[in-house]
């Protein structure tokens, strides 16, 4: 039997943010199993910790969708840092993952990460095409601050602003388009969109990434992470809402620079117990 434990992450109030699990000890599940295992919980990622490979860090994390492996993720990381710590783990720490060694930082509840990674732009999808993809008129896209962007710090995402708030509640994905975009633009998940409306420092986000068994997530803090590089050099630090239109509301803060971007959140411990295969 191993035991798990289960965090959301981006909040400090039970019942908000999103769902992760947390193997501290994985070292004796079988690697045939882990996609299985992740798929089984069903939440938008699950974590798996090993020793490190370097014995100076801390531990090796490895992340899994419901549909596959993913070098990095926002949450996971805040909340195996959390879990961590409240095991007994000493801040800061350095967690191995697929981007390579992140450093983490925990106090009272609350974890902040910094990357190095800069923004890398795959691809700038068809306007058309991501406003169909978000069930919405391509009005509704707000192109003078940046067009479409496929990018990330790690894991790439379709970063999309939006006019206003209220269309911003409106969308939804349409999975035939979002597979149009897999198809033309490959890379990180499935043509994951993160859509956003911004005023200043003041981010309201959704993200879709049905084609990952994820038809949308209350908190993405690689998604976050991206969005905070790509608009680095007008705006240092934001403050996103998550998960507001599908009632796990969380709370996402970031601060960039040229050379990296730190992204802060808390986590609540919520259960715990043992995968018995």
């Amino acid at each position: 039997m191993t035991r798990y434990v289960v965090y959301d992450v981006f909040t400090d109030t039970p019942f908000g943010g999103n769902q992760l699990a947390v193997f501290p000890d994985a070292s004796t599940l079988p690697e045939a199993q882990l996609q299985s295992i992740a798929a089984e919980f069903n939440f938008s990622e699950v974590t798996f910790v090993y020793s490190p490979d370097d014995p100076s860090h801390t531990a090796r994390v490895r992340i899994f969708t419901p549909t596959m492996e993913i070098p990095f993720a926002g949450h996971p990381t805040i909340g195996t840092a959390i879990a961590l710590s409240d095991a007994g783990q000493t801040s800061p720490m350095v967690l191995e993952l697929g981007v390579g060694p992140l450093t983490c930082r925990v106090s009272e509840g609350k974890a902040a990460f910094t990357t190095s990674t800069s923004f890398t732009a795959e691809a700038y999808p068809d306007p058309a095409l991501v406003a169909a993809a978000l069930s919405l008129p391509q009005d509704a896209l707000r192109l003078d601050r940046h067009p479409p962007v496929l990018g990330g710090v790690g894991l790439a995402f379709v970063l999309v602003e939006l006019d206003s708030r209220s269309l911003l509640r409106r969308a939804q994905p349409a999975v035939a388009a979002i597979r149009e975009g897999a198809a033309l633009y490959p890379a990180g998940l499935d043509f994951a969109i993160f859509a956003y409306v911004r005023d200043g420092a003041q981010v309201d986000a959704r993200m879709f990434a049905p084609l990952d068994n994820i038809p949308e997530d209350p908190a993405t803090g690689s998604a976050c992470a991206a969005l905070a590089a790509l608009l680095s050099d007008s705006q240092a630090r934001l403050s996103i809402r998550q998960g507001e239109d599908m009632g796990r509301p969380s709370r996402i803060e970031t601060q960039a620079t040229a050379e990296s971007v730190t992204v802060f959140g808390s986590a609540v411990r919520m259960m715990e117990g043992r995968l018995v295969i």
